[in-house]
């Protein structure tokens, strides 16, 4: 019997305990607040996914020794921008034998790490142990248990193996794969990349103005995971262009949501107070940005946005700077 621990009970984390739950998995959850925890000992998560009814496999506990106690896999699934922190603070109670997994899709501020080398890096954890999930999972559609597939990816193929097999639901098809940086790298830049289609939208183009944004995104993100050694397949996948759809069209999308509020006028301390919450491209994007110019790579979409967020430059600002750049070869 496989035990598993999700550090993080926000929409995600619970929707992909449910999921290792529904393969046969038992999981501990540690969450930072006693009302969540208590919530989800009583089978429900209502203030992030009151749509699930929680399986008995499931715990919480605010204690993270006991979280992790025995468990084979770890899943953190907390804020990128968190993730340093918290290891400082519960990173110790990791078994030093469990497979590692980020559910997490961002870029660390100041240090462009991916999320696996923070873990690595933070977490005292072998690369090899670490694994990443990524794909187009909107949680709020594997709440009510909708097909869905995801990215496996590991270094090491017996951790993605086990990681795999621990959350093979009936309804949630995992694929395993090689590619941490590929993987990573679309996971992030996906998010700033939907905050554009968001914006779009909030000005009133359609589809056209969209599906421009998320081709051009997509370049953009296989330039950049290319350069950092990511594989061009992956791009062209699940972790790629599937998650990119997902979070770039859906209004479940919290990055999309958030660009359509920026692209109708609001600010983004403004979007903030009303939604309650803070997308994780908007957090994301300096960083991804710092890590592109670093590696000498061309992102005018991901430049335009992080000018929007760090600098308030308009919605329809952007727009036309994107236009009016030099023409080129698609491919170029």
């Amino acid at each position: 019997m496989t035990t598993a621990a999700v550090f993080g009970t926000g929409s995600w984390g619970t929707a992909f305990a449910a999921v290792m739950a529904d393969s046969g998995t038992d999981v501990r959850m540690w969450g930072r607040r006693p009302e969540v925890v208590a919530a989800i000992n009583a089978g429900r998560n209502d203030e992030y996914l009151p749509e699930l009814a929680l399986s008995s496999r499931i715990s919480a506990t605010s204690d993270p020794e006991e979280a992790a106690a025995g468990a084979d896999i770890v899943v953190l699934a907390v804020p990128s921008q968190t993730l340093r922190d918290n290891l400082g603070t519960w990173g110790s109670a990791l078994p030093g034998n469990a497979d590692v997994v980020s559910l997490m899709k961002g870029v660390e501020l100041g240090t462009t790490k991916r999320m696996s080398e923070v873990i690595a890096d933070a977490g005292g954890v072998d690369p090899q142990r670490v694994v990443v999930v990524s794909g187009p999972n909107l949680a709020r559609e594997i709440a009510v248990r909708q097909p869905a597939a995801s990215v496996v990816a590991s270094s090491n193929a017996g951790a993605a193996q086990r990681v795999a097999d621990a959350c093979a639901a009936p309804y949630f098809r995992p694929y395993t794969g090689p590619d941490v940086i590929g993987t990573e790298i679309a996971g992030a830049t996906k998010n700033v990349i939907a905050l554009a289609v968001g914006m779009a939208e909030g000005l009133g183009m359609g589809d056209n103005s969209k599906a421009s944004i998320i081709t051009r995104g997509l370049a953009e993100t296989t330039r950049l995971g290319c350069a950092l050694g990511g594989e061009a397949v992956t791009f062209a996948g699940l972790a790629g262009v599937g998650d990119l759809i997902a979070t770039c069209m859906s209004p479940l999308s919290r990055n999309h949501s958030f660009g359509v509020r920026l692209g109708q006028g609001m600010t983004v301390d403004e979007v903030i107070a009303v939604t309650k919450q803070t997308a994780e491209g908007v957090k994301s994007c300096t960083s991804i940005l710092d890590l592109a110019r670093h590696h000498g790579v061309d992102v005018p979409i991901i430049e335009q946005v992080d000018a929007m967020i760090t600098e308030g430059k308009a919605a329809q600002d952007v727009v036309d700077a994107l236009l009016s750049r030099p023409r080129k070869a698609e491919t170029g």
